[in-house]
């Protein structure tokens, strides 16, 4: 007889972390910080499901016990195979139109690294209203003074991030527990 364990997810807000496939040692250990954090906060991290800044953040959640959810590029596990620590995958067929997809379900977002993609979530997000952390990601200024108060924010740790993006969503002010 083949038993089988399952986790329910929990409800709780979407947090999309936000980052390149290509990521660098920092950036990922930023990411399974806020990963982890995310889910001891009783987030739902949610992310492009694949290598990098993805699968660093949904590792730090899996590993506290939490909710990842990973929106994919392809069709199916042959097009896009989820990273490992991905729980509920979503194939969407829709390449990078899929940001869209992120941007709506979040409820904010945590941008760390990455490249044009992250960018495009970025844009995204802030065009459908969703507050958005940057950490140690894209340098951004408003064109002029009239749009300097929509330019999102910079966190210097993962856990100034969580922290922040908890308080935009009106989960905070709190204060993440400490790294083990």
């Amino acid at each position: 007889m083949l038993t089988t364990h399952h986790t329910r997810p929990r409800k709780g807000p979407v947090v999309l972390v936000s980052g390149g496939a290509q990521a660098s040692e920092v950036e990922c250990a930023h990411a399974e910080e806020v990963g982890r954090l995310l889910a001891e906060a009783g987030a739902i991290v949610l992310t492009g499901g694949g290598p990098g800044v993805m699968e660093a953040a949904s590792r730090g959640a899996r590993a506290a016990g939490g909710t990842t959810v990973g929106v994919l590029p392809g069709r199916n596990r042959v097009e896009s195979p989820p990273n490992p620590h991905v729980l509920i995958a979503v194939f969407s067929g829709m390449s990078e139109a899929r940001n869209t997809i992120l941007a709506h379900t979040a409820d904010v977002v945590i941008a760390i690294g990455g490249g044009w993609g992250t960018l495009s979530e970025i844009a995204l997000a802030r065009k459908v209203g969703r507050p958005v952390i940057r950490l140690a990601s894209w340098e951004l200024t408003a064109p002029d003074a009239a749009n300097a108060g929509e330019m999102p924010p910079r966190a210097q740790s993962a856990k100034e991030a969580v922290r922040a993006a908890m308080t935009a969503i009106g989960r905070g002010p709190q204060d993440p527990p400490d790294a083990a």
